[in-house]
């Protein structure tokens, strides 16, 4: 499909194509959190502790982590659906080499190189959306875009856990392997292409970081993901202080499905109300932030608060990748793997500092930490009224 044929469609959304990016997310957050649901499956089978078994999640995100703005870089003048076919095709093969690997090491390794791609996938993916829709729908498109991380979290990770205890988690990670394969043709076949940057190696790193607004983006995002996932990782004990231990599994599922209601109130507006958004959005996971530290012990008002976390949760991406597109312009995929650099180190930081609180104050300290950085971040949003989060 070429860039002509698409000129007609662009007074809309092309939501067949924008489906196809969702799934590349859907698949990729499936393929970073299911061995974390698998944990004692995967950890039996290699012959290794769970917590050896859990840093192939940490080897995913330490993927993701160093690859995303070098191979970003590098890339930026390829044309974008060969490019995107290829990242995809990446999780093809790792996901396989998961599947069938009986060392430790080479899983370790695959999983590694699966973070590669996924870093790959998601610099591309709110610019590639961006560049399908009109100028007035360009927030709505990335949140399209953007839907497959609630959709993995509400839905595909469950699912994926509980087919596993069924069939084994190997043969789970064959299916990701064969869905990767059906992607790929479905990007060849229903995605248009678009040129790489032209300007791509023209801007350097420093330059793009320097934009007005880039950095405070940056910031807000890094606060607003460490909150999240040092909160998330142990949402386990979180849940165990009021007594509800045995419904991890439902606190989960609330935070997923509410977290797609928050990605549709967010694509529905972002375009107008961007700042407004970003404010509500990190105004809500203070206050949920605040019922958990104050409130912790009372089941209802956690299960409340875990619902408004989902809720400001589940639109964040789209918030910070549009600030960043808007701010980045031709240079939005360098962008974008700044913000995936930073996303990820907020996942990697967040369990570290999650569990020196935990061990240091227990569940309950928890929570304060997120307040910390949430206000922080609001602060930083408020008082940013031009450049990166500015209507």
């Amino acid at each position: 499909m070429s860039e002509a044929v698409m000129e007609g469609p662009r007074a809309g959304l092309p939501l067949w194509s924008l489906s196809a990016l969702a799934t590349a997310g859907f698949l990729t957050i499936l393929t970073e959190a299911l061995p974390a649901g698998l944990l004692p499956e995967i950890s039996a089978d290699l012959a290794v502790s769970q917590a050896m078994a859990g840093q192939l999640v940490t080897a995913y995100a330490l993927g993701s982590l160093v690859a995303a703005i070098p191979l970003t870089a590098a890339t930026g003048t390829w044309r974008r659906r060969p490019l995107l076919m290829l990242a995809v095709g990446g999780f093809l093969v790792t996901n396989a080499v998961t599947a069938l690997s009986h060392s430790y090491v080479l899983t370790l390794a695959a999983r590694l190189a699966s973070g590669v791609f996924a870093g790959l996938v998601w610099a591309l993916l709110a610019g590639y959306a961006g560049r399908m829709a009109p100028e007035h729908l360009r927030g709505r498109a990335i949140a399209v875009a953007m839907v497959g991380t609630p959709l993995a979290l509400a839905i595909g990770i469950p699912a994926g856990t509980l087919l596993g205890s069924v069939i084994g988690w190997r043969a789970v990670f064959m299916i990701m392997s064969g869905l990767s394969l059906l992607l790929v043709g479905w990007v060849a076949w229903g995605v248009p292409d678009f040129p790489g940057q032209a300007d791509a190696r023209g801007k350097t790193l420093k330059q793009v970081i320097a934009l007005p607004g880039l950095k405070t983006i940056l910031a807000v995002t890094l606060a607003f993901v460490l909150a999240h996932n040092v909160l998330y990782t142990y949402i386990a004990p979180l849940l165990q202080r009021a007594g509800l231990g045995d419904r991890v599994d439902a606190g989960l599922l609330l935070f997923g499905v509410v977290a797609l209601g928050g990605i549709w109130v967010v694509g529905a507006q972002v375009d107008r109300r961007l700042r407004g958004l970003t404010l509500a959005s990190i105004g809500l996971f203070l206050a949920a932030a605040l019922a958990l530290g104050v409130f912790g012990a009372k089941p209802w008002l956690v299960l409340a608060a875990i619902a408004v976390w989902g809720a400001a949760f589940g639109g964040a991406a789209t918030l910070f990748q549009t600030a960043s597109a808007r701010v980045a312009g031709e240079a939005t995929d360098v962008a974008q793997s700044m913000i995936v650099t930073v996303w990820n180190l907020a996942i990697a930081c967040g369990g570290v500092i999650g569990g020196l609180i935990l061990r240091e104050q227990g569940p309950e300290g928890l929570p304060w930490s997120g307040v910390v950085l949430l206000a922080a971040a609001w602060v930083l949003v408020k008082s940013d009224r031009r450049a990166g989060f500015g209507d």
